[in-house]
């Protein structure tokens, strides 16, 4: 596996090649750099991201931040232009065509936000659901045993003979999510899978997919803009101009009293170059503009307007 990477000046320089070893996703410095005619389009800048085996975390962001570009990478859709990717055993930047579309059957599931592109509509739930299991070769009577566990665990069981034009989004949803955990993937992305339903279906889905998390060990990442979703997960992640900006870690706590609370804190990442995004508030709160003093305290960093600014 390759530690090079492009830094910003568009030299080659080592990296630690350990970094992230324990995780299940790592993404080390990773750039995507799309062509729309002559223009030049980076949608990933030196993204730094590890995801723990079992964790279900929220990827949050403005449109254009990167965060379905992000997914694409993870899911085999789309091969990054440099940096280092990994997921599980897979090297994503070195992968044959042959291994992506290994990957794709066997490593990860997907689960985009338009509910036709992950159903085929003259197939039944069932059907639908067996289709990955046929393509890796499972015999047929391992494939309805398997199915009907997927449909009991995401909650829709009673509509396994339905079609996708019977079922309410919600449902077609749900099933998507048994049709994506087929074949047992290890990671579990899932592109804005509630962007198109009302709050009461949102929470099915994002129920299945815990349950996912919880009673398989499936690691799930979501890529949203529903705050009711994001709110959920213990950790959110949230992407700005191509890099991970800040994250939100959330905890239980008990009081003296015996009643429990979650508690939010949002923290500023510093990612492997060194880099923090400081937030547009904070910037404008203190007319922070293209440069700033730092000072190196006792316990703390102090950052000030550059005194000459406005000069």
């Amino acid at each position: 596996m390759s530690s090079r990477i492009i830094d910003d000046l568009g030299a080659q320089a080592p990296r630690a090649a350990d970094f992230g070893g324990d995780a299940l996703v790592v993404c080390d410095n990773l750039v995507r750099i799309h062509w729309s005619g002559a223009v030049e389009v980076q949608a990933l800048q030196g993204l730094d991201l590890l995801v723990s085996a079992g964790e279900m975390i929220a990827v949050v962001g403005a449109s254009g931040s990167g965060k379905s570009t992000l997914l694409s990478v993870l899911s085999g859709l789309d091969a990054p232009t440099a940096g280092r990717v990994r997921v599980g055993p897979w090297d994503l930047m070195s992968m044959s065509r042959r291994e992506r579309v290994e990957y794709r059957r066997t490593m990860v599931g997907l689960i985009s936000q338009q509910t036709a592109q992950n159903l085929v509509p003259y197939l039944t739930a069932a059907q639908n659901v067996a289709v990955p299991l046929a393509l890796t070769g499972v015999p047929r009577r391992r494939q309805s045993a398997r199915t009907a566990e997927l449909l009991d665990l995401v909650g829709v069981a009673d509509c396994a003979r339905r079609r996708p034009a019977e079922l309410s989004g919600g449902q077609q949803q749900r099933v998507a999510v048994a049709v994506a955990l087929a074949n047992a993937p290890r990671l579990l992305l899932a592109d804005e899978p509630t962007g198109e339903l009302d709050t009461d279906s949102s929470q099915e889905v994002f129920d299945a997919m815990r349950t996912a998390n919880r009673e398989l060990g499936t690691t799930v990442v979501v890529v949203t803009h529903d705050v009711g979703v994001s709110g959920q997960v213990a950790r959110t992640v949230a992407i700005r101009d191509g890099r991970t900006s800040s994250e939100v870690l959330r905890r239980t706590e008990v009081d003296a009293s015996g009643a429990t609370a979650v508690v939010a804190e949002e923290y500023a990442v510093l990612d492997r170059a060194g880099r923090v995004q400081l937030p547009r508030e904070h910037r404008e709160a203190l007319a922070l503009t293209d440069r700033v003093r730092l000072a190196l305290e006792a316990d703390h960093i102090a950052v000030r307007p550059d005194p000459t600014a406005s000069r």
